[in-house]
């Protein structure tokens, strides 16, 4: 191993500066030749497994492994998205968040921040600076406040650009389905009635999909006038509203359905097609410009994955 004492100076002005060489970077302790070879060895094993392998520490290898990571930020195309998804994935425990901004026609993630309150937001979009917010054609999320708020705020025209992504749409109304098959199951089984029991998946999966025990099972309760039926009807017609190309057809078909989930007087229904209609103008968005967070949540599963195989490891 050589080691060299790089010349420092004195400045009455900025005080002591290191001599920078053409052979490592600044504030580094090593060569720009040895941090390439750290760095294609963390590519085949863990910083820890490098560390002891080449003799340093294992902040020692995260130091190369981030200032490798800000040379390759630098080094980046300067971002110019015109739709883009935002979603929050769970990181640690304790319900603790990161804010994930991906660009949805490439499909690269471009913004990653700790929290996912509307400040984790806010400093995406201060990084874009108003031109590029200017181009921005489409925001898809799912409806959490601060994201909305933060869009609204920093987005022109956000109004027509804030999309609330089908998935969600139909998370929220999957869950009142299966809202209303508790909460009747346990009213059937103190009549002695399992007609419910066990069909916890029949109603959330797509009927394509069944097969067997649980088709047979759905044939024979999908027309029946169990309320879980009827709101089972009622989440699959909302399925179907997805696809129109104009706000004032896609609007009509979701007023229909809005008004159709309120006659219908089951409570979880009720309340989701109010939160449907509260947030309606995002739906719209979403349906006439065609966007989706799919790839949002690919990248949270891979990302959820990296951290299964990290083994709770630094």
């Amino acid at each position: 191993m050589i080691e060299v004492q790089v010349p420092r100076v004195r400045c009455e002005e900025h005080g002591v500066k290191q001599v920078p060489v053409p052979w490592a970077e600044t504030n580094s302790s090593f060569t720009a030749l040895f941090e390439a070879v750290v760095i294609a060895w963390l590519k085949e094993a863990s910083i820890s497994a490098v560390a002891e392998q080449l003799d340093l520490t294992w902040d020692q290898v995260d130091g190369i492994k981030e200032r490798a990571v800000r040379r390759g930020l630098l080094r980046r195309a300067a971002l110019e998205p015109k739709r883009v998804g935002v979603d929050e994935t769970s990181f640690q425990k304790r319900h603790e968040y990161v804010t994930v901004v991906n660009d949805l026609e490439t499909g690269n993630v471009i913004w990653v921040a700790d929290g996912r309150g509307k400040v984790a937001l806010d400093a995406f979009y201060e990084s874009l600076g108003e031109e590029r917010l200017d181009r921005l054609e489409a925001v898809s999320m799912d409806m959490w406040k601060p994201y909305i708020l933060s869009t609204a705020w920093h987005v022109p025209d956000a109004e027509r650009k804030i999309a609330f992504d089908r998935f969600h749409v139909v998370k929220h109304l999957g869950d009142a389905v299966d809202k209303v098959r508790r909460q009747e199951n346990r009213e059937l089984m103190k009549d002695g009635d399992e007609s419910l029991k066990g069909t916890k998946y029949v109603w959330l999966k797509k009927p394509k999909t069944l097969a067997g025990k649980q088709l047979k099972s759905f044939r024979a309760l999908k027309d029946s006038a169990l309320k879980t039926a009827r709101a089972w009807a009622l989440k699959e017609a909302a399925r179907n509203i997805w696809g129109y190309k104009t706000r004032t057809w896609a609007r009509k078909a979701w007023n229909a359905w809005l008004d159709w989930a309120q006659r219908s007087r089951i409570e979880p229904m009720v309340k989701v097609a109010k939160t449907i209609r509260y947030n309606l103008i995002g739906i719209l968005n979403a349906d006439v410009l065609g966007v989706t967070n799919a790839r949002a949540e690919s990248l949270n599963a891979k990302i959820q994955r990296v951290k299964r195989m990290a083994c709770g490891f630094r």
